[in-house]
Order: C-alpha cells, then structure tokens, then sequence
C-alpha cells in the first residue's frame, strides 16, 4: 500500500503502516455516519495498531502489514469515500486549465477594458523574455535555436490530391 498515487520513492515499513492505519479510517469514516460511532472505532482500531507497535522481528511485522492491508481489502466500502478534488473525486479534472498564452489571443476592444492588467502583464512579459535570453539562451537570437526547412514547400503530403484546389467549389455530378 503506498502513501498516495504519486509516490515516487520507496516507501518506509513505518509509512506504509501509517498509511494502512490512515486508509482503514477512512474506510470506517465511509461505512459510519455518526461522527461518535467513527471516533469509537477509531481508538478501537488504533488500539489494534497500538498492540503490535513494538514488535522488533521484521519477518513479523511485514506479515502484520500483509494481514492488515488484505483484511482492509476484504472490509473496503463499495462506494469508498473520496475528497472532491482527489483523483476519483467527484470534481477531479473540472476545472478546465486555461493557459496563460490564451488572454493574448484577445481582441484589442476587450484587452482596452483593463488597461492596467494588461500594462502590467507586457511589463511581466517584457521581463521574462529578458530573463531567459540571460540564463538560458546566452545572447543568441530566437531564430538561431530553430532548425532550417529544408523541404519543398510545395510538395503534397502523402494521400493529398494533386492538382485541386481545396477552396473551389466542385459542383456535383448528375446522371
């Protein structure tokens, strides 16, 4: 069981019980909605945890582990509880991103009703673009970084009709 789905790293014997401990509250939290009932069975089941907390034998503990994550498996909720926001959320991914680039592409009109954003984003533009040309491209001009067309501009692609012309009409064909 790892602590959360982005786990990147190797994850502890002691995270890994926290983490069983952590999941079998939240598991309980889903079946009791009596804020008293789920408070019981949490000391209850901190009690269980607390009881095996010394033992020294890894061989001992690991199995422990295995019990406890396989008895979790078999009392998991059919609908388990998940926070709005987390991944499997009801709300996870609807907040559409709208990235940065997206305001340039406003119409002059609507960029004239807020004139002081707008300022003060050129100004922030302004600065970055300088920033990167002296950490990152050493003085050399944008155009140096990107690669020549060698190709012929006007060769079809493959599966491209020759010789039609997309923006004329074709009028069609009567029996």
């Amino acid at each position: 069981m790892t602590t959360n789905y982005l786990t990147t790293r190797a994850i502890s014997h002691r995270e890994q019980v926290c983490a069983l401990y952590k999941k079998a509250v939240r598991t309980m939290e889903a079946y009791w909605v009596i804020r008293a009932d789920v408070r019981y069975q949490a000391v209850m089941m901190r009690h269980r945890f607390d009881q095996n907390k010394d033992i020294k034998d890894m061989r001992i503990a690991v199995k422990l582990l295995r019990d406890g994550e396989e008895e979790l498996f078999m009392n998991q909720h059919p609908i388990p509880f998940q926070y709005q926001y987390s991944p499997g959320g009801s709300a996870y991914g609807r907040v559409p991103y709208k990235p940065d680039w997206l305001v340039d592409s406003w119409h002059p009109l609507e960029k004239a009703s807020y004139p002081k954003y707008f300022a003060q984003r050129e100004k922030r533009k302004d600065e970055w673009v300088k920033y990167w040309e002296d950490h990152y491209n050493k003085g050399q001009k944008f155009d140096d970084h990107e690669p020549e067309w060698h190709g012929n501009w006007d060769e079809k692609l493959p599966g491209e009709k020759v010789g039609l012309d997309p923006h004329k009409k074709v009028k069609p064909h009567h029996h």
